[in-house]
């Protein structure tokens, strides 16, 4: 996926852990996507909800499904990321559009991130969101393009 999916794209934590990850097989298509589009004119968004979600997982222990980072590395990571992404704003708008959404949309528990993420885009005019989990967006793909990250 060296080529960039659209002129403005959201990327999902999945990945941004893929990136930082070499053992994921999605690890190449997230560097790409970090490294390359930009190059070719893709500007790439994040928020604060996934910085977060990425230090949350980047920290839990490889045995609980993370990547059992020492907290230093982690945020340095992200540190790191924030110089290559644009940090949207997750203020009174979207927040009123997440309650939009999920009057909408069914939708609850952990989907609720989802939905955030979403009503996040939707709020600045993004409408591509790149992610390893496209089936978790699936209820979504009338609002937003969902495209899947490839090994």
């Amino acid at each position: 996926m060296a080529t960039p999916v659209a002129d403005r794209a959201v990327l999902d934590t999945n990945v941004l852990l893929a990136a930082t990850d070499e053992g994921r097989d999605e690890h190449e298509g997230a560097v790409a996507c970090l490294n390359i589009w930009p190059r070719s004119g893709c500007v790439l968004y994040t928020s604060g909800q996934i910085m977060r979600e990425y230090l949350a997982v980047a920290t839990r222990p490889a045995a609980q499904n993370g990547l059992g980072m020492a907290r230093s590395a982690a945020i340095a990571n992200v540190r790191a990321l924030r110089t290559r992404l644009h940090l949207l704003a997750e203020d009174e708008k979207v927040s009123d559009r997440l309650l939009e959404l999920l009057d909408a949309v069914e939708c609850t528990g952990k989907q609720v991130l989802d939905a955030n993420v979403v009503a996040t885009m939707l709020v600045h005019g993004i409408d591509t969101l790149v992610t390893s989990n496209v089936g978790d967006f699936a209820m979504f793909a009338e609002r937003v393009h969902v495209v899947g990250l490839c090994p």
